[in-house]
């Protein structure tokens, strides 16, 4: 069952069908470059913008079984991104072994981390396991004005990302090409999301004007700003709803449909792997716990490696956030 409310459903229906609008691009490609792990929905936060509605109270988490049957469709399929998102995924039980594992299949590793979650003892060590890995590090910081940030994340976020992003620096992450242990390159990337029901600023101007606020307010760099779109799912979804603003954002995103975004929608070079083992197309999907058209598990997968990973897409109207404008995936922009 969708999680967005029924008043939700209800203005997101009213609007014409994504599915008719993606017309030649709504498969996937046969060979899918990234594996995508949502590890658990447990949060140490719980920001306004969340479309899996992450929290300190969930309890969801991905077994250890089923990371190993993510890991070795990863291997026997040569996937070369292994993304692993949650909540703080840093919370689920077996992650440090799961980063390990993942490098040592290599491919591309990519955490996403709010970064907070590494002022509590338990995980302040992990930004040096993830420098002797070569993980790339994806850090939310919905703004570089603190109680912008703040204002979406709780209080005290913003604190906790700059000093989780002053560790990473100093461990070389987003210090330019060899700047980490034993001369690796470390790729340090932040993540934009809009205050509310609005677009996000165009990527390479918001890119400047971080790079440029960080540097100056606290000595801060890193590689690669994401502006991401907020979709119209999950607590961000009902929220609008229940404010009476859904109508007016869904019409900002269909308004905005650009037909240019199709072809690299994310969905059509990756999968993504729920919590309990269940296949998406991305993880908006997983909020809206749309799966693939044809179903299946992870498991499916490992046990038989030669199963076409080419598929029809599964569409919904929060699709429209993916395609309004400049495009949105977990890359950020895409047109």
């Amino acid at each position: 069952m969708p999680r967005l409310s029924e008043e939700a459903l209800e203005v997101m229906n009213s609007f014409p069908p994504f599915s008719e609008r993606a017309g030649e691009w709504r498969y996937t490609e046969a060979d899918m470059g990234t594996l995508q792990m949502n590890v658990g929905l447990k949060c140490n936060l719980a920001c306004k913008h969340c479309h899996v509605e992450s929290s300190p109270a969930r309890t969801e988490a991905m077994s250890r079984k089923t990371m190993e049957e993510c890991l070795k469709v990863v291997r026997d399929r040569r996937i070369g991104t292994i993304d692993i998102t949650g909540g703080a995924p840093e919370l689920n039980p077996s992650y440090e072994w799961l980063i390990r594992e993942a490098a040592a299949t290599g491919a591309k590793v990519m955490t996403r981390s709010n970064l907070v979650i590494l002022k509590e003892a338990k995980y302040a060590y992990l930004p040096e396991l993830w420098a002797d890995l070569g993980v790339v590090v994806i850090a939310s910081l919905p703004h570089y004005v603190k109680k912008n940030t703040d204002k979406q994340r709780g209080e005290g976020a913003y604190d906790g990302v700059i000093e989780g992003l002053k560790k990473l620096n100093a461990l070389g992450y987003g210090m330019g090409e060899g700047a980490g242990p034993d001369g690796k390159t470390l790729e340090l990337d932040l993540v934009y999301n809009p205050g509310g029901a609005i677009l996000p600023g165009d990527q390479a101007g918001l890119e400047r004007d971080y790079k440029e606020r960080l540097a100056a307010d606290h000595g801060i760099r890193f590689d690669n700003l994401f502006a991401i779109a907020n979709n119209p799912n999950g607590r961000f979804g009902n929220r609008l709803a229940e404010t009476g603003r859904l109508e007016g954002y869904m019409g900002k995103l269909v308004g905005a449909f650009n037909e240019a975004t199709l072809p690299t929608m994310m969905c059509r070079t990756q999968i993504s792997v729920g919590w309990d083992g269940r296949l998406y197309d991305c993880d908006f999907n997983q909020a809206a716990e749309l799966t693939c058209v044809d179903g299946g598990t992870v498991a499916e997968l490992a046990a038989d490696p030669s199963a076409p990973l080419k598929r029809e897409i599964a569409f919904g109207n929060h699709c429209y956030g993916c395609t309004a404008g400049a495009g949105s995936s977990c890359g950020g922009a895409t047109a």
